[in-house]
């Protein structure tokens, strides 16, 4: 796994499915800001690809909502597909991306927003979501493997603060 110009290496896990030393030893092996740093940035991607498998979603509702539509989609249907889950219940995603920042890339986006789909052709429908579901599950496959990461400081973070309780004030401004 790559973070930034940083290589880390994964955990590795043996025939028992201990983890063998590797993550952790580069953890541990951290200084107390590079560790907070460090996961602050697994944080800020997980923000990104959080952003990302919410517009895969989005672009399949559209599809979804256009495939049972008789024309173009009013803007009414737009803000239903769009506004809700389908439930009644709102999108309230916490995310730290706001409209007015530069969207962070998607990988394999071109495509999904660049092509126009005929909603009444099931094959470019059927097409676009096996696409659409494909991205989705890298995205989620990588998302799974940054929470992993984020425990796994998180864990050193703590086995840290036990050990030495002050070093959790270091974080706290000095006013």
């Amino acid at each position: 796994m790559t973070l930034g110009d940083k290589r880390i290496p994964a955990a590795r896990r043996d025939r028992n499915g201990e983890v063998t030393m590797g993550q952790e030893r580069v953890l541990a092996d951290m200084d107390l800001q590079a560790l907070r740093t460090y996961r602050r940035d697994l944080q800020q991607e997980e923000d990104k690809v959080s952003y990302w498998r919410r517009l895969v979603h989005a672009r399949l509702d559209l599809i979804a909502a256009g495939s049972h539509s008789q024309g173009s989609l009013s803007l009414p249907q737009l803000i239903r597909v769009l506004g809700d889950t389908g439930t009644g219940v709102s999108r309230n995603a916490l995310s730290s991306i706001r409209p007015a920042d530069p969207l962070p890339d998607l990988p394999e986006s071109e495509w999904m927003w660049v092509t126009e789909i005929d909603y009444h052709d099931p094959e470019a429908v059927a097409e676009a979501t096996a696409r659409l579901h494909a991205a989705e599950e890298k995205l989620t496959n990588y998302r799974k493997a940054l929470f992993e990461r984020i425990d796994e400081a998180t864990a050193e973070l703590i086995v840290r603060y036990r050990e030495d309780p002050s070093a959790a004030l270091s974080v706290l401004p000095l006013t």
